[in-house]
């Protein structure tokens, strides 16, 4: 492992290519793209993240759309593909096709990467005469207009592709060449009947549509697009404090840790949910300066185990392990099992220190000192966190990132594969910019996820510079309206660099809609953010519906982040069942680890909400009573388009819930209630459930 000052030596140039010095440590800019209009005018190409300056997201066998306006002068037809370029070089031509309205010259393609890296892709026109061809000639030959000429041009047309395959698929360019040479025998350049059937063959219609003549061929600058692996886009969170597991108190009142023996323990019912993340808060050492008691007293009782985000003590910083946790070996352990059984470790990453850790003395450049001397503590006033001092990131920043990049190939080299940071926010985007981009180029295995409730650009920004996921504001997403509008955005103009994590609840959020405890809402919820999104979470106690709050707040009463928790997962209402078959039902439909296939579907019930996911065959259809306490009815109105299926035709409709099954002809009844809240329906045609038994 590299010290600090080894790593600010090769990680943080001094000038950039004209010998001046950078401000700061930040690696050069990327170098303009191609601008302006080419020969054949391709505008407003997507997904290009700020004019190319960070790469577009996908996963490996995610399929996502590149769309442009494509249009030219004149009337002649034009053509568009789409050339995905992967990380060893190779190229893929995928062709776009004209989105209705014609007018608006929206022309789409739906690309797949198959291996993670570096990728890119460029959209590139031409003049299509063969198209052009065909638009005259089916006018002309109805009006007996230039029957001669269009047999002239075709013969030409024919020629062109011949040759123009030849290096392609030689098949096709034979093909060519023997109806050239049958031509005169076939087709006659006097009779339009014979031009007719030409112009109607399925397999001549085949060859010039997979094949078309290309002329003016005009390229867009190459855009970048990262993929990862596809944990990045789709997995299932569960959020866990170790300290809690196996934690007891005594009769005068005093308390023992949880550590990790304990917590290994529990990773099989975990696992049995079909969770495939442990969350943990931070493990570090916590300050008692200022610690904080029960429910963020000031207060303190000497067995209150204090906010584990307070870290640092005389134990050590960011790179020890609170010793009531155990050791290193039993950290090791604790992530051996969890891969055994098929889940990764996400470790907290919280850049910020208590009054007690190591770098307050050693580094007193990385905090702010206050006009009286004392240094800055954390505040989101009227909150105070006395325990918690944040860093000053414009004093040392080489000092600083040298420090964090550290720390992250620290963990990483005890087996943590994500991180959750925690408030992203309130550090410089060019320091994430720079971290992610360091961590792509070392470890692009490893994932992170921005922990920011704040203002939608911030948020998007993260995104954008290299979070894999997000946080989002789903939790206070409760109303049918507010839910497709969110969704629609997550799912369209946020999908190329925003992939958004629902969960559920956190340690610091205790929703107003699951405060009154009842078992329906917490249901509705875990539903709504299992199916939605294509990774979701809870925080333990979700599933035992916990839901005591301070009055008046979205916080819990008794909050674990300041005390012991320790739960019985057996005792009733839980939502253990519901959860182990939600998890099921996303691990075995690929549509449901979809994002971007999302659309919704008239229910004419606001309390009713109905969308459906695709994926190839997969067709998911999901609809919630949005109302955990009365019953709600509906006539479920389908969008056959984006389904892809026929409306003349019926449709099997198979309840995943509860086993149940429908044929449906036109508009569906609906009837939800607390104790049945949803259906989630496998939909096929008639004929094609037919064809399946």
């Amino acid at each position: 492992m590299s010290t600090p000052t080894d790593l600010r030596t090769s990680v943080f140039p001094t000038t950039d290519a004209f010998g001046s010095e950078f401000p700061g440590p930040m690696k050069p800019t990327a170098p303009p793209l191609q601008r302006g209009i080419g020969r054949i005018c391709v505008t407003k190409a997507e997904p290009v993240i700020e004019g190319g300056a960070y790469s577009a997201k996908a996963v490996v066998g995610e399929s996502f759309p590149v769309t442009a306006r494509v249009f030219r002068e004149g009337h002649d037809a034009l053509g568009a593909s789409v050339i995905l370029t992967s990380p060893t070089g190779q190229e893929t031509s995928y062709p776009m096709v004209q989105l209705w309205p014609e007018g608006l010259d929206i022309y789409e393609a739906w690309v797949t990467p198959n291996s993670p890296g570096l990728w890119s892709f460029r959209i590139e026109a031409w003049s299509h005469p063969w198209n052009t061809w065909l638009h005259n000639a089916r006018i002309k030959l109805g009006e007996h207009i230039d029957e001669e000429l269009l047999w002239g041009e075709a013969r030409q047309l024919i020629e062109t592709s011949a040759k123009e395959t030849w290096g392609i698929d030689r098949s096709a360019s034979l093909a060519w060449k023997k109806l050239l040479a049958t031509s005169f025998e076939t087709f006659s350049s006097t009779s339009p009947t014979d031009l007719k059937a030409m112009i109607t063959d399925p397999t001549f219609l085949d060859r010039i549509h997979r094949y078309p003549v290309r002329e003016l061929v005009t390229p867009t600058a190459d855009f970048p697009l990262w993929v990862d692996r596809r944990q990045a886009l789709f997995s299932s969170w569960y959020e866990m404090f170790p300290r809690s597991h196996g934690a007891r108190q005594d009769k005068s009142g005093t308390w023992t840790s949880g550590n990790f023996v304990h917590a290994t323990r529990r990773l099989k019912e975990i696992a049995a949910l079909g969770f495939d993340v442990i969350y943990l808060p931070p493990i570090h050492p916590i300050g008692s300066a200022f610690r904080k008691g029960r429910n963020n007293s000031l207060t303190v009782e000497k067995s209150d185990p204090g906010s584990p985000w307070a870290i640092g003590s005389k134990d050590g910083g960011h790179d020890a392990i609170h010793p009531d946790l155990g050791t290193f070996d039993d950290f090791s352990h604790f992530v051996g099992e969890a891969k055994k059984l098929g889940m990764e470790v996400a470790l907290d990453f919280a850049l910020q220190a208590s009054p007690d850790h190591p770098w307050v003395k050693d580094h007193p450049l990385w905090f702010t000192t206050r006009v009286d001397g004392t240094i800055a503590y954390a505040e989101n006033p009227p909150k105070k966190y006395q325990d918690i001092y944040p860093i000053n990131f414009d004093q040392d920043p080489p000092g600083i990132y040298a420090e964090c990049l550290r720390l992250i190939e620290f963990w990483v080299d005890k087996g943590v594969t994500i991180f959750r940071v925690d408030n992203p926010h309130t550090k410089p985007l060019e320091f994430w910019a720079w971290l992610m981009a360091q961590m792509r180029e070392r470890h692009p295995e490893v994932l992170f996820l921005a922990e920011a409730f704040t203002r939608p650009e911030m948020m998007h920004a993260l995104g954008k510079v290299g979070f894999h996921q997000s946080y989002t504001y789903f939790t206070w997403r409760t109303e049918k309206w507010e839910l497709e509008e969110y969704l629609n955005q997550l799912a369209g103009e946020m999908a190329p660099f925003y992939r958004p994590n629902f969960f559920v609840n956190t340690p610091d959020i205790n929703p107003y809609y699951l405060q009154d405890g009842n078992p329906a809402a917490f249901a509705i919820r875990a539903i709504l953010a299992a199916t939605m999104s294509p990774t979701w979470g809870i925080y333990s106690g979700f599933e035992l519906c916990e839901h005591e709050a301070i009055e008046g707040r979205e916080e819990y009463l008794n909050s674990e982040k300041y005390e012991y928790r320790p739960r019985d997962f057996t005792k009733k209402p839980n939502l253990n069942e519901l959860i182990t078959k939600l998890n099921h039902l996303r691990r075995t439909h690929e549509a449901l680890q979809c994002l971007r296939t999302i659309r919704f579907h008239d229910t004419g019930n606001d309390q009713i909400i109905a969308y459906s996911k695709t994926s190839g065959d997969d067709r998911i259809l999901v609809v919630v009573s949005l109302n955990p306490s009365e019953a709600q009815e509906g006539y479920l109105r389908l969008n056959y388009d984006h389904l892809g299926l026929d409306p003349l035709l019926a449709i099997t409709a198979h309840d995943l819930l509860t086993d149940q099954e429908w044929s449906w002809a036109h508009d569906a009844y609906i009837n939800l209630y607390p104790a049945q809240p949803a259906h989630i329906l496998v939909l096929q045609q008639a004929s094609e459930s037919k064809k399946k038994k």
